[in-house]
């Protein structure tokens, strides 16, 4: 009896199915739409649509080939099976029971087969947009120059073609292993394939075809083991425990898998002879299929695992040191070590020298500001409103001032959104009010004013410094100050700008009479939204009926978005990673924020592969850094760096390796022109780049094993460094991060401005060497100072604890701290200086009254091993004379005074518990003028006035120093001088510095 066939769905049923998946697709492909025309013109405004087109062309090839590609062979297999079906089948209770779904699938087979095949298509279509990068780069890759060492194939294979061959061959195999399932499915429904009845299982037309699809599965399998010989290169040894074929991987693996290729030649064809021309069965292909996994796990396995147990192991250091020299020199020249210039540092003088008295490259550029301590303190002196904000850490830069280059502390007055109050905070004046905020501030990283403040010298809301303790011209000028893009801009603080008439609504800045500046925005940046089909555009992008419904929406608005700098490179070169520390500077009388691009490969033969988030994560990583994502690489290169004009958003790409291969198949991928070259780049910007922080910390974690180069030494490990922890916490885990100075070290010609970092040996505190990265005539350079293996220079840790621990400067900075302050430690520089070492520690104390922030107000300082010549002074020209003064003593034996801390007369206490003795003369007078100057600070504190607060802190400052010559000249002896209280020049104007 035939079974009936399913019941068909009503008319009601087909038409609300349809309907409802016509909606689903219409606003599946509106949003698409939206979304695809908003990236263009927003391409078009920053003028690189090459990037949009060439994107999003590839994407849509890639998946019209690939799904296509997947879908016919698919199809293919289904319709060849259905047409090999056999005409008359054996009645049996199996085909009966299988005749119910012929009637279903036989009258729209071809739409069951279209169906199944767009579903596969579709799928593999969508997975094979996402490799665009791996297409691009294997279409447009070149040569490195570099051969790899087992087979001599250039690298260039390794990072452009073998991870898209290997993907091309997942794709094949997963094509045949579907085909050959949809084939079976098919075979066994319309009784090619039976499990049951009497005579043949299967078809003499089903054995061929299916056995085919096996043959083909295992030819795939061949040359995945030809792919795999090359791929051993990038695998981890583990028994040197580094990346790269060993010995056994060599000697054992390696010729297994070419026996294993030729085995599967041999299947494959014996697959197809005996199943459809000798025995006509699967007997014998069966056979050859266990043959050939008995053959990979006793050839491919058990022969390898007994060569590095039974050779290798016992006698490893010896084995595999020529294996451990190509990890070394791969891992060496992969990230750029190679180039390393190590120099030995004797570090064995421990007496300071009179000559740091004298200095004139080293001490007068030690830098004092800490950028992540003195952010809150320039958030307070210069934030003026509550809603501009200069992010949690500011960035270091250098400035030649009247012929004279030093390192300042920079950071942009930005609009912070989260801190606009209820009032401001509706859709009006979070987007077209608040559009922008003003000036780059800047101070000297070495200089000190008003008791402890940041003496700036730039960035002023008026045309002149109206700041008490600033400078009082524009030392740093900005010829458009205005900030319309920065690093505290989010995806959704788009800002909408451009007006009718003379009327400006955009709030510029506060006035020194105390109104407001209104302003209106005239650069070339932004997207033009006059017209009522962008409104509409943008207000189903961003879900906003204000654009159509708003008058503040008007003929000449423009709509400015992707704010963030780092997130505007990373649209316009989405090839590159990105440093996470974007930095700004003014060149030619603008503010550029410079971003760091990195180009990137992970299957380097032989080299150390790392991932980038672990290498790069310290202190202040998520506090001023972005972290970087967890990408694993062993080729990294900065090969670009970006600029983002903060006034209007203009974005350049300047090549700054021009050897890179990687750089240079991106370049022609996108047409050639893509990335400016290095002879484009205007001298005044060069001089601001700097060694870029997450570049130098991968590379300073590889050599803390990679600089040593002798295989049987990197075996033992016992060479080995280690990156400190941060020294005032060195319990919390999180490592110290690098710090940029403007410097001079051993065996450079001159000051330099560098980043520094000092690492400790493997399982110990002590110094070990110190790194640093710099450019020199515009090429990185690396530098190691390696000091002896048994050094006795204490390691940055131990330096801060011997410093605070000591008994005097334990007491003062317990004078420093109360209920009501608390002392912050800020970087901890590590110099060496006349063949030793010199330590230099600012300390900041901050008020734990509401809206306080940290004054610099002592400064430790060491030389030697860390703990025989320590000081607390006032400031560091004081800490100099108080080093050398030890120095001197211990030289000629001469004690130290009664009394004294190390040689140094503590400083007066304004405050404590013990009564002081009575004052008279002067001495009473200048004591009198301090409390008087006390008083006023607290009142100025109260009053909530920062130019008041500022000249109290500055009047204190002259009455300190008052008091400290007053008490010299009834002591007979002249006294330090107060931290800052010299009064800086204020140059007329500056240029960069050719340094660096």
């Amino acid at each position: 009896m035939r079974s009936s066939p399913l019941p068909r769905m009503s008319r009601r049923g087909r038409v609300t199915i349809g309907v409802l998946v016509g909606v689903f697709v219409l606003f599946t492909l509106l949003g698409w739409g939206v979304n695809a025309w908003t990236d263009w013109l927003w391409f078009d405004e920053v003028r690189y649509t090459q990037v949009f087109t060439g994107v999003l062309a590839t994407r849509l090839l890639l998946f019209l080939v690939v799904g296509v590609g997947m879908a016919l062979i698919v199809a293919g297999n289904l319709w060849l099976a259905y047409r090999l079906r056999p005409r008359m089948r054996p009645h049996s209770a199996e085909q009966a029971t299988l005749e119910r779904y012929r009637m279903l699938l036989s009258p729209r087979l071809g739409t069951w087969i279209a169906l199944a095949s767009a579903v596969v298509g579709l799928f593999a279509g969508l997975s094979a947009q996402s490799r665009w990068t791996q297409w691009l780069l294997f279409r447009n890759g070149g040569d490195f120059g570099v051969k790899d060492p087992e087979f001599g194939v250039d690298v260039g294979f390794y990072v452009f073609q073998l991870p898209f061959w290997r993907y091309l061959l997942g794709v094949g195999f997963t094509a045949v292993v579907l085909a050959l399932l949809g084939a079976l499915a098919v075979h066994y429904v319309f009784g090619g394939v039976r499990l049951q009845g009497v005579g043949d299982r299967m078809t003499n037309a089903a054995r061929a075809h299916l056995s085919s699809l096996v043959a083909v599965f295992v030819l795939l399998k061949a040359v995945a083991y030809v792919l795999d010989r090359r791929a051993m290169l990038l695998e981890y040894n583990e028994g040197a425990k580094l990346y790269g074929a060993g010995y056994a991987d060599v000697n054992a693996l390696l010729p297994a898998k070419e026996i294993l290729a030729w085995i599967s030649v041999l299947v494959a064809v014996a697959i197809i002879v005996f199943s459809n021309a000798v025995m006509r069965n699967l007997v014998w292909p069966g056979i050859s299929l266990a043959l050939l996994g008995v053959s990979a796990v006793a050839i491919g396995g058990i022969y390898p695992w007994a060569v590095q147990t039974f050779e290798v192991k016992p006698s490893a250091r010896d084995k595999e040191a020529p294996y451990i020299e190509r990890s070394i020199e791969a891992t060496r020249s992969a990230f750029g070590l190679n180039a390393t210039k190590t120099t030995p540092y004797a570090a064995s003088n421990l007496v300071p020298p009179a000559s740091l008295a004298t200095d004139t490259s080293v001490v007068p550029n030690v830098r004092l500001l800490d950028p992540q301590l003195v952010s809150e303190t320039y958030t307070q002196l210069q934030q003026v409103r509550g809603f501009y904000d200069f992010g949690s850490k500011l960035d270091i830069d250098r400035y030649a001032v009247k012929d004279k280059t030093s390192d300042y502390v920079v950071g942009v007055r930005e609009i912070n959104y989260g801190e606009l109050t209820d009032q401001q905070n509706n859709w009006i004046n979070r987007h077209t009010v608040y559009t922008h905020g003003y000036g780059l501030v800047a101070a000297p990283a070495n200089q000190v004013v008003c008791g402890g403040q940041p003496y700036f010298v730039s960035g002023f809301l008026g045309e002149k410094a109206q700041e008490a303790c600033s400078s009082p011209t524009e030392e740093i000028p900005a010829q458009q100050p205005r900030i319309y893009y920065g690093e505290r801009m989010e995806d959704d603080d788009y800002a909408i700008v451009g007006q009718t008439g003379d009327r400006n609504v955009e709030f510029d800045r506060p006035t020194s009479t105390g109104g407001e500046q209104y302003y209106t925005y005239t650069g070339e940046g932004g997207v033009k939204i006059g017209s009522f089909s962008r409104r509409l555009l943008y207000a189903i992008k961003e879900q906003e009926s204000n654009f159509l419904l708003s008058e503040a929406v008007n003929e000449n608005s423009k709509l400015l978005y992707v704010r963030n700098p780092r997130d505007r490179v990373e649209k316009v070169a989405p090839f590159l990673t990105l440093d996470g520390d974007p930095y700004p500077a003014v060149v030619n009388g603008r503010v550029l924020w410079i971003v760091d691009g990195y180009t990137t490969a992970a299957t380097y033969p032989y080299a150390e592969r790392v991932n980038l988030q672990a290498e790069t994560t310290d202190e202040l990583t998520g506090r001023g850094t972005f972290q970087l994502a967890r990408e694993n690489v062993n080729y990294i290169r900065n090969s670009v760096k970006a600029t983002v004009d903060a006034y209007d958003g203009t974005v350049k790409l300047y090549s700054y390796d021009d050897t890179d291969p990687v750089l240079k198949a991106w370049n022609k991928a996108f047409g050639g022109d893509l990335v400016l070259p290095k002879g484009d780049i205007p001298a005044e910007l060069a001089a601001h780049f700097r060694y870029p922080a997450d570049l130098f910390k991968v590379q300073r974690n590889l050599l803390t094993k990679f600089h040593v180069t002798d295989p049987g030494d990197f075996y033992s490990g016992q060479d080995f460094w280690q990156v400190p922890n941060v020294p005032d916490a060195p319990d919390s885990g999180q490592k110290q991060p690098p710090y940029y100075l403007f410097t001079q070290f051993p065996g450079q010609e001159g000051p330099r401005f560098q980043l520094t970092s000092a690492v400790t040996p493997n399982g110990r505190q002590n110094l070990a060497a110190l790194v640093s990265g710099s450019y020199v005539d515009g090429q990185p350079r690396l530098e190691v100072l390696e000091l002896p293996d048994q050094t006795r220079i204490s390691g940055p840790a131990q330096v801060h604890q011997q410093m605070t621990n000591n008994g005097d400067i334990r007491q003062q900075l317990n004078l420093l701290s109360s209920n009501q302050a608390q002392v912050q430690y800020g970087n901890l520089l590590s110099l060496p200086f006349a063949d030793g070492m010199l330590y230099v520690e600012p300390v900041y104390v901050k008020s734990s009254s509401q809206d306080a922030y940290p004054l610099l107000q002592k400064v430790l300082l060491s030389y030697g091993d860390g703990g025989s010549y320590v000081v607390l002074a006032n400031n560091l020209g004081d800490g100099i004379k108080q080093l050398v003064e030890q120095g001197r003593r211990a030289q000629t034996g001469t004690p130290p005074p009664s009394g004294d801390n190390e040689g140094t007369p503590p400083p007066p206490s304004t405050g404590g518990t013990n009564t002081p003795p009575p004052l008279t003369g002067e001495l009473a007078q200048a004591a009198g003028q301090v409390q008087a100057a006390i008083a006023e600070v607290k009142a100025a504190q109260t009053s909530g006035d920062f130019e008041r607060y500022g000249r109290a802190l500055k009047a204190l400052d002259e009455a300190m120093a008052a008091f400290q010559r007053a008490q010299a000249a009834a002591n007979g002896s002249a006294g330090p001088a107060p931290s800052g209280s010299a009064s800086p020049s204020a140059p007329a104007s500056p240029s960069p510095s050719p340094n660096g």
